[in-house]
């Protein structure tokens, strides 16, 4: 099963840190784009910040300066360190990867989610 597996979410003060990590499943054999997306209540999902398998990344204008996205790509990770935080950040952030599995082409998968929630 082609699975990404995300952890690190949780309550955090404004002001705060946390890193966010994902993982993909050994089927996934090359990954090209890997990143982050968020959902607030009753907004659409939301690119945060994604990164090519050679290292370019991209950031959304209201995370930039805040948030790093790295990648381990000899391990299929993809890391959101996110410092800085703000009540706004607060959503359920998505791992998304570009992946391609044993016997199949190139497809875009989601983990789970985890929840970030950014409170006093």
């Amino acid at each position: 099963q082609v699975q990404l597996v995300e952890s690190g979410g949780g309550l955090v003060q404004p002001g705060g840190s946390l890193r966010l990590s994902c993982a993909a499943s050994r089927r996934i054999v090359s990954i090209a784009d890997m990143g982050w997306y968020r959902q607030a209540p009753g907004k659409q999902r939301e690119l945060v910040a994604n990164m090519s398998s050679r290292g370019s990344a991209y950031y959304a204008d209201a995370v930039k300066g805040r948030f790093t996205i790295s990648r381990d790509n000899a391990k299929k990770m993809v890391y959101l360190q996110m410092n800085s935080l703000k009540p706004e950040d607060t959503a359920d952030y998505y791992c998304n990867a570009q992946a391609k599995a044993e016997g199949r082409s190139y497809l875009y998968y989601w983990g789970q989610g985890t929840q970030v929630t950014v409170s006093s």
